[in-house]
This record gives C-alpha cells, structure tokens and sequence, in this order.
C-alpha cells in the first residue's frame, strides 16, 4: 500500500473543515459548484463519480482520488468499472500529450521562421 487513503480522507476532512473556518464562503461556494452537476441526475451518481475518478487521475488529486473512491464504492461501483474509468483517463493522458506535442512542434517551426 503506497498511502494509508483512510487515514489521508479523514486528515484531509479536518483539514477541509479547518479552511472552511477561515474561509467560509470559499468552501460554500465549492460544495456549490461541487453538487450543480447532480441537480438534474441524469447521469446517475456513480457514473459522475467514475467521471469524477477519472479527472482526478488527470488532475493528479490525491484527495480527490481518496473522496470519490470511497463515494463511487459505497454507490456500488466494482473494481472493473473502476478500471474501465481509469482506462480513460490513462488514454486521453496520452492523447493530450500527443496533442500537445504537436503545439511545441508549431512553436518551434514559429520560432524558427521568426528567426530565418
């Protein structure tokens, strides 16, 4: 086990409830925005949090991964969907990074233009 994920949700909690006292309408606004998207469900809970875990990969958010593991698990998604959403993400990280290369490759040839 890379990270004790129980014990890094609960820190992250206290932390997250120790912020919302300094900044309360920050946090206000964030639980907000967090749950607009679920106002009309068509999606269905555990499809948004497999969406959910997916961008958390591509974002690299740690607490996110903890927070939305747990809810996608206890809304009864199983191992493979998991897997499946991940699969996503894995392959858009490469497709992004294909697509991005292609902008350095056209910076380059701008660069280079400008200085001929």
């Amino acid at each position: 086990m890379m990270l004790d994920w129980n014990a890094y949700r609960a820190a992250l909690k206290t932390g997250v409830g120790a912020f919302g006292r300094l900044s309360p309408d920050t946090v206000r606004s964030y639980v907000g925005l967090s749950s607009a998207g679920a106002k009309k469900d068509v999606l269905g809970a555990k499809t948004r949090e497999l969406i959910a875990l997916a961008v958390a990969v591509a974002q690299r958010c740690d607490g996110c991964i903890t927070i939305h593991t747990e809810q996608a698990l206890k809304l009864g998604a199983s191992e493979d969907e998991i897997a499946e959403a991940l699969g996503v993400a894995i392959a858009l990280g490469a497709g992004a990074s294909l697509v991005y290369s292609t902008r350095v490759m056209d910076a380059v040839a701008t660069y280079e233009a400008a200085e001929a």
